[in-house]
């Protein structure tokens, strides 16, 4: 153990390591209340209308079976702040897969079994699940997720594209993923008899999912504690509150007794979010030596009729690539489809997927090495807005991560690596990921004995954040980081924002740090022993984060891929994979290199592996659990490689820190797609590469 404070970047294990092997860290459906109900939900199996009966007689009649709650008999919420938490209020069906009752049993095999002892029918309309590039429904909204705007032009596209010596013009189509976090969303409620109402709740944000069910409840924020120590995988669809946190607590309310309601695994793709199914038409135009002059990003994309989320996958071409003509375009139908949601890097994953592929596509009709296109389209300042970038090390990334691969000896013509049946190719593609942060609070103490206290209401993910922080205050603070306890996920603590964005450890860090400092100014201004309880103090970063940064914050990145593609099964697997990344000061080079090769390892799945669809008949995703959903296994993820180039960036936050969590997937599937065309001549514009697309395509 170390006794002296160690460099903010050492990496440091993770604290909660040993408790999450051996079994001692408790999920929330690991409570084990004195008296704990569970319950198990029931999902509509039409595609669109409405309840009209629930016959409940036979599973009430079950033994065991305490209550079966349905729209008739639910407690009346209030209208929520997400119209997804809207559930057992009225007798609509949207989509298929949206819960209608829910059953509630001394154990999990009774509640189940009285799931499926309802009798329910409905009266159905017609309904439309499917998104085409041409759907009558398509419309421009104001703005995509995260409030860019959903239009952005400059210059004269068309024009530009025209006179181009050199163009590429291409569609690329990604279906719907899904994030299935290894914990299944879940939550245990219990009122107390003061009206007090506590959850543990699988969540990316407890202070969020206070906020919401105080309102859906009609609850001062006060009257409501959230409790997420620990939570296994989240992936995006934990960032805002699901379902089951309001099931749960009706269904407690309803029964005056702790209830716990883990959802089942194949009812996920219907009611915790999606990435929704993108159709990219990319269009470049460039001079004979490669400059860009004119780039066109345009997307259609679904949402649900219970509310509108647009996947913002053009964004990203706003920031790579300079060129005096630029057109981003998104366009959504609302469909009788579950509500997409966050999937790790929303926009940036499907939209560089397009943009890098398009790129590759460019480099082959120019003849030019990939590497080369891309520094010779890097630009000075973030072409749509003409803000200087805080850094940006995209350059040295693809030169640093060229050396590293070997890059520079690679024969650039496609189609001419062979072992035995093997094709052999390997492929090139950027990354970017804006930096966020927003407002945190957080308190720092000092106890007589020299060990220090740290409390915001973080969530650790399986991140590391505890580790982190401790790191960033032990840093402030001048010990060793054993001297310093760290307090998060519990909505009690000072209010901080959830993990998402590659924003948490930007945001509570700053806090930290602020806290932290203000800690060390107090101590200064004192002399003798502390007071027996301690000294505290307590940070908040509104006015910080408020502030309009004038320079564009961007961590950057760029991967490397080898494939080997079977032309006799179709399989493509992966030989080896080497990212680089930009992401400001790594503050933990342990965590660090998890989360990047996190990212790539996503990536991978959705380039080769993950695949869903929505059943145009059933309005349903025919891959609804791990069997048939194909998530990356050890096997598939061999020679995975990350590094980074550590950037001194005064622009950021105390830390200089950047998001590390979701730059990992971005451009990750585009290398891997255009390493597979190298090796077969052959460019595929769906994902995945699927052993029958791939076989299609070389017979």
């Amino acid at each position: 153990m170390s006794h002296a404070p160690q460099p903010l970047g050492a990496p440091v294990v993770r604290r909660e390591g040993r408790d999450k092997v051996t079994g001692v860290a408790r999920y929330a459906a690991e409570r084990n209340l004195p008296g704990c109900l569970y319950a198990w939900p029931v999902p509509a199996t039409v595609p669109r209308g409405r309840v009209a009966a629930i016959r409940t007689a036979d599973a009430l009649a079950l033994p065991g079976v305490h209550a079966v709650l349905t729209h008739e008999n639910a407690p009346r919420t209030r209208e929520p702040d997400d119209p997804i938490l809207a559930v057992l209020q009225n007798d609509r069906v949207p989509h298929r897969g949206w819960q209608v009752a829910l059953v509630v049993a001394d154990t999990l095999e009774g509640a189940r079994a009285g799931a499926e002892a309802l009798d329910i029918t409905y009266e159905t309309a017609a309904h439309d699940a499917v998104l085409t590039a041409d759907h009558d429904g398509l419309y421009t909204p104001e703005t995509a997720n995260g409030g860019y705007p959903a239009v952005r032009e400059r210059g004269d596209v068309d024009r530009a594209f025209a006179a181009a010596p050199v163009q590429v013009d291409a569609t690329y189509t990604i279906g719907p993923l899904h994030n299935h976090p290894m914990e299944p969303h879940a939550t245990t409620a219990l009122w107390s008899q003061d009206g007090r109402l506590t959850l543990y709740d699988s969540s990316q944000g407890a202070t969020k999912v206070r906020d919401s069910l105080a309102t859906v409840f009609g609850l001062r924020p006060d009257q409501v504690t959230v409790v997420s120590h620990h939570v296994g995988g989240g992936f995006g669809s934990k960032g805002t509150p699901r379902p089951q946190a309001v099931l749960a607590a009706m269904a407690a309310l309803h029964t005056g007794r702790p209830v716990e309601l883990a959802m089942p695994r194949r009812h996920m793709a219907a009611v915790v979010g999606h990435r929704a199914p993108t159709v990219q038409r990319v269009r470049l135009g460039a001079s004979s030596d490669g400059t860009l002059t004119s780039v066109a990003h345009e997307i259609s994309t679904h949402t649900s009729t219970v509310k509108e989320f647009v996947e913002q996958a053009a964004v990203p071409a706003r920031v790579m690539y300079g060129s005096a003509h630029s057109r981003t375009v998104h366009r959504v139908a609302a469909l009788d489809v579950p509500s997409p949601s966050w999937m790790r890097a929303p926009g940036e994953a499907p939209g560089m997927y397009a943009l890098e592929s398009a790129m590759d596509e460019l480099a082959s009709a120019l003849g030019l090495d990939p590497v080369e296109l891309r520094l010779r389209n890097d630009p000075a300042a973030e072409p749509d807005s003409g803000k200087p970038f805080s850094s940006r090390n995209l350059a040295a990334c693809l030169r640093d991560g060229a050396a590293r691969f070997g890059w520079n000896d690679r024969d650039p013509r496609p189609a001419v690596r062979r072992e035995g049946p093997l094709l052999l190719g390997t492929g090139v593609a950027a990354a970017t990921y804006p930096v966020y942060a927003a407002a945190s609070h957080a308190s720092a103490h000092a106890a007589p004995d020299g060990s220090y206290r740290i409390a915001v209401n973080a969530t650790d993910i399986g991140t590391g954040a505890r580790t982190v922080l401790a790191q960033i205050a032990a840093h402030v603070l001048e010990t060793p980081v054993e001297n310093v306890t760290v307090d998060i996920g519990d909505s009690d603590l000072p209010d901080a924002p959830l993990a998402g964005g590659s924003s948490g450890t930007a945001s509570w860090g700053w806090s930290v740090h602020k806290a932290a400092t203000a800690l060390v100014e107090r101590l200064g201004e004192s002399s003798g022993p502390l007071p027996a309880a301690g000294v505290t103090v307590t940070a908040d970063t509104t006015d910080e984060t408020a502030e309009e940064s004038p320079h564009a914050r961007h961590a950057f990145g760029a991967h490397f891929a080898e494939v080997a593609v079977d032309s006799r099964t179709g399989e493509v697997r992966v030989r080896r994979m080497l990212g680089v990344f930009a992401a400001g000061h790594i503050l933990n080079s342990r965590t660090a290199r998890s989360q990047f090769i996190g990212g790539m390892t996503m990536g991978l799945g959705m380039a080769l592996t993950e695949s869903s669809s929505l059943d145009p008949v059933f309005g349903d995703f025919t891959e609804s659990d791990l069997a048939s959903y194909h998530v990356p296994a050890c096997a598939d993820v061999t020679g995975l490689e990350a590094y980074w180039i550590d950037e001194d960036d005064p622009h950021l936050n105390p830390m200089g820190s950047k998001g590390i969590g979701e730059i990992g997937i971005v451009g990750a599937a585009a290398a891997l797609g255009n390493a597979f065309h190298h090796a077969t001549g052959v460019r595929l514009r769906t994902l995945p590469l699927t052993p029958d697309r791939v076989l299609s395509a070389l017979r």
